[in-house]
């Protein structure tokens, strides 16, 4: 059966989904299969449904999986932040054009003058911190969905 996830708790392992058929079903987060690390309402999934209102073997359908397969990695982009952050490498893997040009010119150009250089790798450092210490689920969000390009 199809249905879409209403809630998760990571906390407690389990959620909510509301089936095609108008009826809520409950699951256990070890039940979610198809390589998602994070469970978000609004999800479509496929799923089976027991008598006694639970669901199993639930899989996310094509394209509902976003960042946490195939996307993009906070692990990823704070090491590219930290070590080729003063050339924007970082904004360019999240799919920020612009901010990663104005990185890449201040990181290779901007040397010239000394200090527009020394701030891209301050900003970038400091993002790349920034990325590392939140969940996956707040990185995505912020950074993926989001599309916030600084800090």
């Amino acid at each position: 059966m199809r249905g879409q996830v209403l809630g998760y708790s990571p906390e407690s392992g389990d959620g909510v989904i509301s089936g095609a058929d108008g009826k809520r079903y409950t699951f256990k987060g070890t039940e979610f299969h198809g390589g998602v690390l994070t469970i978000r309402p609004g999800m479509e999934v496929d799923f089976e449904s027991h008598e006694d209102g639970t669901a199993t073997s639930v899989y996310p359908l094509p394209g509902q999986v976003g960042a946490d397969a195939g996307g993009k990695s906070k692990i990823a982009a704070g090491l590219l932040a930290i070590f080729l952050g003063a050339l924007g490498i970082h904004k360019f893997y999240l799919g920020y054009t612009g901010p990663g040009i104005i990185m890449l010119l201040c990181g290779t150009i901007g040397w010239l003058l000394i200090l527009p250089g020394l701030i891209t790798c301050l900003i970038a450092f400091i993002e790349g911190i920034i990325y590392l210490t939140k969940t996956d689920a707040e990185f995505d969000e912020l950074y993926v969905k989001n599309k916030r390009a600084w800090f």
